[in-house]
């Protein structure tokens, strides 16, 4: 555990932003275990909450009760400390869930639409991706969210060649920063 860093933060949550496949889940791991912070995953919670798969949500009763939903899942977590959390990919579109987002430090992991595909390719389990040119459509969601991530505290670019630890460190590099500037 990297006590400075959690000293740093002074309990503030830590919300991971970014597309499908970004390695939010994979990072906020990393992080969580660095920061001696508990570790969340929305998309897990909303599964959790609702007894059934995203897929499933998305299926029988469409993105809007999925959203509803997830912004029911972010408001509850808001309110605690120490947390690190990935959010699913499509939590910014509300500009609602900004309120709740803000109370903490947002981090867009920006990963190239190409990276993205390969390491989602033929995963059957993401809604949005049930399309005949799934590039093609990873890169029209990434260009409509684009300007929505990039109201996150801390941009994260990352390449096919980084690893989830090289991320995580650069992430805690970058927060130092955020923060430092804040209390200037």
């Amino acid at each position: 555990m990297d006590i400075s860093n959690r000293q740093l933060l002074q309990g503030v949550n830590l919300y991971l932003v970014g597309m499908m496949g970004a390695g939010k889940t994979t990072v906020g791991h990393l992080l969580a275990q660095r920061l001696g912070y508990s570790f969340l995953d929305t998309d897990n919670l909303i599964s959790q909450a609702a007894g059934k798969s995203i897929n499933e949500i998305f299926a029988t009763e469409g993105e809007a009760v999925f959203r509803a939903l997830e912004t029911n899942v972010l408001s509850e977590v808001s309110s605690y400390k120490n947390l690190t959390i990935a959010t699913g990919g499509g939590i910014v579109v509300s500009q609602f869930n900004w309120s709740y987002l803000h109370h903490g430090i947002v981090v867009w992991l920006d990963v190239p639409a190409e990276v993205l595909y390969s390491r989602l390719e033929g995963d059957m389990t993401r809604p949005l991706l049930q399309n005949s040119k799934p590039l093609d459509k990873l890169q029209a969601i990434l260009e409509e969210r684009r300007p929505l991530y990039a109201n996150a505290d801390v941009h994260i670019n990352v390449n096919s060649q980084d690893t989830p630890e090289q991320v995580t460190m650069l992430v805690l590099e970058e927060i130092k920063k955020v923060v430092k500037s804040s209390y200037r």
